[in-house]
């Protein structure tokens, strides 16, 4: 019975997913005509060459394939330095839940790929009372590399 329940989800379109990202408070949205899987490896040149570390990645395209559900390129990347930590960490303990910061790759109906992240002073703001100007300024480094990381990428 499941299996005929589930057997029209197998060629489901990727139409019957959530739309575009849409821009919203606090995240940049960067549509391109790349790819998914090649905005994917530009991201991860982007992060290198700018000197930060690719610290988690995950998503569930691949896991739904393996199960024979095909859905839309769907990765995040959590991208972090120690260095940032260690100053994030002097300032505020809880803000460290927000580490690493991720960027968003998105996979389009039409086969191009989106990048989106939520800027780090934007991630950091709600501990900026106890942060003071340690996470502020963290948080505006941190703004400007992952700008640049986003503009390598999509270029």
């Amino acid at each position: 019975m499941a299996a005929l329940l589930a057997a029209p989800l197998l060629g489901a379109p990727l139409s019957g997913f959530a739309g575009d990202i849409a821009p919203r408070e606090g995240w940049v949205v960067k549509d391109t005509a790349k790819p998914y899987a090649t905005l994917l490896e530009d991201l991860r040149a982007a992060i290198r060459d700018n000197k930060m570390g690719l610290v988690t990645e995950a998503g569930p395209t691949e896991a739904a394939r393996k199960r024979g559900v095909e859905i839309p390129g769907n990765r995040v990347l959590g991208v972090y330095r120690n260095d940032f930590a260690v100053r994030a960490l002097e300032a505020t303990r809880a803000g460290m839940i927000e580490a690493p910061i991720r960027f968003y790759v998105t996979e389009n109906p039409d086969g191009t790929a989106t990048l989106s992240y939520k800027t780090p002073g934007f991630v950091f703001a709600p501990y900026a009372d106890e942060g003071g100007a340690a996470l502020a300024a963290v948080a505006s480094e941190l703004d400007a590399i992952f700008a640049a990381i986003a503009a390598q990428a999509v270029q």
